[in-house]
């Protein structure tokens, strides 16, 4: 019995795809470029000359004198006190926070992939949940905190700290040993969100393959973390240090709103006290001075990655 081929069935021919039109002679992508261009220039280039121009100055809006070019603003601030006392505040800041910004965002994404894998619920709403806290501007964190810190009876943690037997408040902000501690816990809150999402993004670059294998070789999940897992997602880690690195050292909003940089000086870092100088007291040289340190030190951890990268590269 003869069979009808189905039409549809038939395989058609390609259709040929539609030649671009050759671009016209002479044509060039700078004027598409020129827009973003001078943007950039107005918005980046342009502020960042002028403040070092004005840090080689001593410019003040109080005097009301006329300034002049004078590299007396860096040598007082090497020399002073004060900002060196900045400096270690800023630095001892930044490496506590780093460090537990990294090692619990890794705990966190270990604990969620690892719920993922064994089909667990939850796992959605975990990861969601603990990005609200990088979500969240730094000056609302600070007044959350603020609120958590009071240190009346009424505030949230002293009040659980008494529940469980501890008598007395405990100075969170008034006392500058615990003012710095506070302000570090506030931080590490904030920043583990970040570090959680880009190391869970680095386990999930690694095979499922790769664990197999492991297993049965007959590793532990200790071994298995530190000889594949770990290695495999370094350049995750790595981005994720300099990015929670330069984060922290420019960060002020959560600062000002928790603490103000007091109780004195205890915790005024290095973003804040730019502020304060430019924008409280007027000192635009001083300030400017500070803002090139800051940014000079954020270049230096960035061009220390791009240098990381290319041995990395090399390697390879």
């Amino acid at each position: 019995m003869a069979t009808t081929a189905n039409p549809a069935s038939r395989t058609r021919p390609p259709r040929p795809r539609a030649a671009r039109p050759a671009a016209p002679p002479g044509a060039s992508a700078w004027p598409w470029l020129l827009p973003l261009g001078s943007v950039l220039l107005l918005v980046l280039v342009y502020p960042v000359v002028e403040i070092v121009r004005l840090s080689f100055t001593d410019a003040s809006l109080v005097s009301g004198e006329p300034y002049s070019v004078t590299a007396q603003t860096y040598t007082s601030l090497l020399a002073g006190t004060d900002f060196r006392h900045t400096l270690q505040v800023t630095f001892l800041f930044v490496l506590v926070s780093v460090v537990f910004q990294l090692l619990l965002g890794l705990a966190a994404a270990l604990l969620i992939h690892a719920a993922e894998r064994r089909g667990l619920r939850g796992v959605v709403a975990t990861r969601a949940i603990v990005l609200t806290a990088w979500a969240i501007p730094g000056v609302i964190i600070g007044v959350i905190w603020s609120l958590l810190y009071q240190e009346t009876g009424a505030g949230v943690l002293n009040h659980g700290l008494s529940l469980l037997g501890f008598s007395g408040n405990i100075p969170f902000l008034s006392d500058p040993d615990n003012a710095l501690v506070s302000v570090i816990v506030a931080n590490v809150w904030r920043g583990t969100a970040l570090s959680m999402i880009l190391c869970y993004a680095g386990i999930k670059t690694v095979p499922e393959h790769v664990y197999e294998a492991a297993r049965i070789d007959g590793a532990s999940a200790v071994q298995t973390l530190f000889r594949v897992t770990l290695p495999m997602m370094l350049p995750i880690l790595t981005t994720n240090l300099v990015l929670a690195t330069v984060e922290t050292f420019n960060s002020f909003d959560m600062v000002l709103s928790l603490t103000g940089g007091g109780p004195g000086t205890a915790t005024q870092v290095l973003a804040l006290d730019v502020y304060d100088q430019i924008f409280r007291q007027l000192n635009l040289g001083r300030g400017a001075a500070m803002a090139v340190v800051l940014m000079a030190v954020n270049i230096l951890v960035i061009a220390l990655y791009v240098r990381l990268n290319e041995r990395e590269e090399k390697q390879t």
